[in-house]
């Protein structure tokens, strides 16, 4: 649909050694520069703003600002298949991303292949440059998240072209701070209808457009509830085709998912450090942590399930990069690291002790997100129903036999 001259083939190509040197450079960074400030970047405010900023400028003076990002809109040009390696890295901070300019990727790809020669034109070297900030809603209140056919949102065509939107979405991340909200909604049928579905771009300056309230998340910020109350969107902010938001949502759920998973997987490998520093530097009347069978026995579950996570996530972004379906691989690497994350997470605050529930490590934190990663983007029991009815009918029905 796009008109834009930012294709999907607008990446760099970079080598092994290249890619290894790059990781290290943005493991250092999110080490050193993004860790220490994660308390003040969780508060929020004007504090953590200017701070943003601050990690922002030396992301970009290091030469490691918007890496996966178009090369011709401002980024650094690396393609998907060469990124996974630092999106893991990258994402050990839930702040990691943003501070480098990758937050945008989901948005950025799925604009520069849906959206409209003046949406390109207007927003996309802007979302590159991290001037604007874009979310998705897609999620509704008493509206099933994994069914988005029910969605009640609808989108009405104006007299004099365009459309008016009017409805309500909740757990929309950074709502608060957007710019820019592709919204899924109905333009014709009825709930329940799998066609008849669209997706719109709507500037959150728009008349009608409001943050209803803010969803904590087991005490974390970040999710909110909006409103659409008949706001005006021009024709042009169509995302894809009318009634095809399904097929557009689908391409952008893939790599969401995968990316997801390679951050989680971050975080994971994160705790599993902690995890182990603890074990060896803990001291009792009876001799270290480390000593204990119980406590190798924490380290070594954790290291089996990092160890066995981590190919399942990069075969799918393997593949999701390549262009594939890749509905089996991505469902089981988004279970398998959700799980990893919470687990690891889990056996290091067992570790910790009482000082892993506290304010003074991180592993709250990991441990919330390993939590709430279960239901992000599809719960565990969605993922496993759909990748095993995907495996059952290619195999004729038939579970005599693993896949």
């Amino acid at each position: 649909m796009t008109d834009h001259d930012v294709t999907d083939h607008d990446v760099l190509d970079h080598d092994a050694a290249g890619v290894d040197l790059l990781r290290k450079k943005v493991s250092a960074f999110v080490r050193d520069r993004v860790f220490p400030s994660e308390p003040d970047l969780d508060a929020g405010g004007p504090t953590a703003g200017d701070l943003r900023e601050r990690l922002r400028a030396e992301a970009r003076e290091s030469g490691l600002w918007a890496l996966p990002l178009p090369a011709g809109l401002g980024g650094g040009g690396l393609a998907l298949g060469a990124y996974a390696a630092i999106a893991e890295v990258e994402g050990a901070s839930d702040h990691g991303p943003a501070a480098l300019g990758s937050a945008s990727l989901l948005d950025v790809t799925m604009l520069s292949r849906h959206g409209s020669a003046r949406v390109g034109t207007a927003y996309l070297p802007r979302l590159v440059s991290g001037d604007l900030r874009a979310c998705y809603a897609m999620t509704e209140p008493d509206t099933p998240g994994t069914e988005p056919a029910l969605t009640a949102t609808r989108a009405e065509r104006r007299p004099g072209g365009g459309w008016r939107v009017t409805g309500r979405k909740w757990f929309v991340s950074h709502a608060g701070d957007a710019d820019l909200v592709t919204v899924l909604a109905r333009t014709s049928g009825s709930p329940g209808d799998r066609t008849g579905l669209s997706l719109l771009l709507v500037p959150t300056g728009s008349p009608g457009f409001r943050v209803v309230r803010e969803l904590p998340v087991l005490g974390a910020t970040g999710q909110y509830e909006i409103e659409f109350d008949g706001v005006e969107v021009d024709e042009d902010h169509l995302v894809g085709d009318t009634g095809q938001a399904l097929a557009v949502a689908g391409e952008r759920l893939r790599l969401g998912r995968t990316l997801r998973a390679l951050r989680w997987l971050g975080q994971a490998q994160r705790a599993f450090a902690l995890l182990c520093d603890r074990a060896t530097a803990r001291e009792g009347v009876r001799g270290r942590l480390a000593d204990r069978q119980l406590v190798q026995q924490h380290v070594f579950e954790a290291l089996l399930a990092l160890r066995t996570t981590r190919p399942l996530v990069y075969e799918a972004m393997a593949l999701v990069a390549d262009g594939h379906d890749a509905h089996v691989e991505v469902g089981l690497a988004k279970t398998a690291a959700a799980r990893t994350l919470q687990d690891v997470a889990d056996r290091a605050v067992q570790v910790f002790g009482a000082a892993g529930l506290g304010p003074d490590t991180p592993l709250p934190t990991l441990f919330r997100t390993g939590r709430t990663a279960r239901i992000l983007d599809g719960p565990d029991e969605q993922h496993v129903s759909s990748v095993a009815r995907r495996v059952l009918r290619d195999r004729g029905g038939s579970a005599a036999a693993p896949a």
